[in-house]
């Protein structure tokens, strides 16, 4: 069950949230609503070439594929033109969504080829997340009746960039107040400062706890590759917001922030426009963008509802904290001042408002002490320390029997899931791959002798490609031998930890090095021959 905590966690961060504004003198708002805007990414390919794909049918990622010849170098393809057969397909979507009540907006292509996105205008998180899974199953039917194939994973294909599931997260009251949106003077703004230094509190704190709430097999393969945010958790706050905490921690107090500003485009037929003072920072996980914040870790294939039941409670927390020591002061407005410079001193470790991509980064990451959390199988266990225990048991939102419960069930699924990955990987070796290979080493070499037997002798080329072919095929067997026994010993295992951790730390690796030799034999080997279709055919023909 995701529904019963959420709700849980919603009626917690209400509560706290409301006592912060008694405090800070709001006698108005009587209900502090977590609102979502899950942006949704997806993939669509052609229903008839998906079917010769037994990666694709079991897993729902391609397991073997060598790259096309365009991937998304150009950026062509990013707010590109629809293709005529998508487009007929999106607008069928809108319809089946408008049935259900879901707001979808906004439809788009995304960066990689095959790629698009749909995102709904803001709800209450509970509904939201009802309203993304229904938006996601009517993706894959309208889909069908099209021809074709929606892809929900987080990587389908290797070397172009994954779907995620940006999470557009705001607290707002029953009257109309962003606690996320700052006054036009930020500086002076003291329940804007104060919401941001709790948020950075929650966010340090709890850091482990969102990278498990965004955690999944398939999101492994997708974060920190260039596309989606690194492993490790931090806060982009901006040059005017950061700038604005900077003061508070070097001097006690801000007296100045980044103006708003006009956009001129110099051209007499287009007006100025008022300039967005604040920006974004697509290599952050966790963003400030004007009036909330963007959790973009989440896979696209997962419920919105674990991430924010994690960014409800833990936010839940700080908020109770603070109230704890505003409600016991004498003098209410230096304890407020004090308690701000406190929590963004405390947790200025975590603010990181450079490129995530870069080397550097996680350098200075572990210098900070930031976890980078490589794989979920590493990321679960958070779920059952004490910290996480206590946290959740406060607020009613998880008992610890359901705390490690789940911690058991991610497990289990980590581990089920590769050992599919795995068996589908041996079966389509065994049964698809190697025998084209072989058919193509025949013909090859048939080739060879046939040319010879005619008296001309320039046949290097084919004899260095059928050395080639051969060497590949060679090295193809062995990885293959090697992961049937590393497989094999994995499912004679027990359930639990151990078992996704070998599935992580041996099996993992030994399915790379089976793709390794495949992926070149496809460079290789007669398109006719070869048994399924390539990263062209599945992402360009549609």
């Amino acid at each position: 069950d995701q529904k019963t905590p959420l709700l849980r966690s919603m009626d917690a961060v209400s509560e706290q949230g409301v006592r912060l504004l008694r405090l800070l003198g709001n006698t108005t708002s009587t209900k502090v609503t977590a609102g979502v805007g899950p942006e949704q990414e997806y993939f669509i390919v052609d229903r008839d070439k998906y079917l010769q794909r037994d990666d694709l049918v079991f897993t729902g990622r391609t397991l073997f594929g060598a790259p096309a010849p365009k991937g998304q170098e150009l950026d062509d393809q990013y707010f590109g033109v629809i293709p005529e057969r998508v487009g007929s397909f999106m607008k069928e979507l809108n319809e089946e969504l408008w049935r259900f009540g879901i707001t979808a907006k906004t439809q788009h292509n995304e960066v990689a080829p095959g790629q698009h996105e749909v995102a709904p205008i803001f709800s209450v998180t509970n509904v939201a997340a009802d309203s993304n899974l229904l938006l996601m199953d009517t993706l894959k039917k309208v889909a069908t009746r099209h021809g074709l194939v929606c892809l929900l994973h987080e990587k389908p294909f290797a070397g172009v960039n994954g779907s995620g599931k940006h999470n557009n997260w705001s607290l707002s009251t029953d009257d109309g107040i962003n606690l996320f949106k700052p006054s036009k003077k930020p500086e002076t703004d003291t329940r804007f400062q104060l919401v941001v230094g709790c948020v950075m509190k929650a966010v340090k704190k709890h850091a482990l706890l969102l990278r498990t709430a965004a955690s999944n097999p398939g999101n492994d393969h997708r974060l920190g590759a260039n596309e989606a945010p690194p492993a490790i958790i931090s806060i982009f706050l901006g040059d005017q917001i950061g700038g604005v905490v900077d003061q508070i921690i070097e001097k006690g107090y801000a007296d100045s922030s980044i103006p708003a500003g006009m956009l001129d485009l110099g051209v007499k037929e287009c007006p100025a426009v008022d300039k967005d003072p604040t920006d974004r920072n697509r290599t952050s996980p966790f963003a400030f963008t004007g009036n909330k914040f963007e959790f973009r870790m989440v896979g696209s294939r997962d419920s919105v509802a674990a991430p924010n039941i994690v960014l409800n409670t833990i936010v839940a927390e700080a908020f109770r904290d603070a109230c704890d020591v505003l409600e016991g002061a004498e003098n209410f407005e230096d304890a407020v001042h004090d308690l701000i410079k406190k929590n963004l001193s405390e947790h200025q470790r975590i603010i990181f408002n450079g490129d995530g991509y870069a080397d550097e980064w996680l350098a200075e990451a572990e210098r900070r002490g930031l976890p980078n959390i490589k794989s979920m199988v590493y990321a679960i266990p958070a779920l059952t320390t004490d910290t996480a225990i206590k946290l959740f048991g406060d607020f009613k939102v998880f008992t610890e029997a359901e705390l490690v419960s789940r911690a058991e069930v991610k497990f289990e699924n980590y581990a089920k899931t590769i050992n599919i990955e795995a068996k589908t990987m041996i079966d389509m070796a065994s049964k698809q791959i190697i025998p084209a290979v072989i058919k193509y080493a025949t013909s090859l070499a048939g080739s060879i002798n046939t040319i010879t037997t005619a008296g001309v002798t320039a046949v290097g080329v084919q004899k260095n490609l059928l050395n080639e072919t051969s060497a590949l095929l060679e090295e193809t067997q062995k990885a293959l031998d090697e992961l049937i026994a590393i497989e094999n010993a994995g499912c004679e295992m027990e359930d639990g930890e151990a078992k996704a951790k070998y599935y992580y730390e041996k099996v993992t690796p030994a399915m790379e090095a089976l793709r390794a030799p495949v992926d070149k034999l496809e460079m290789i080997v007669d398109k006719e021959m070869w048994p399924m279709p390539s990263y062209g055919d599945l992402m360009f023909e549609v």
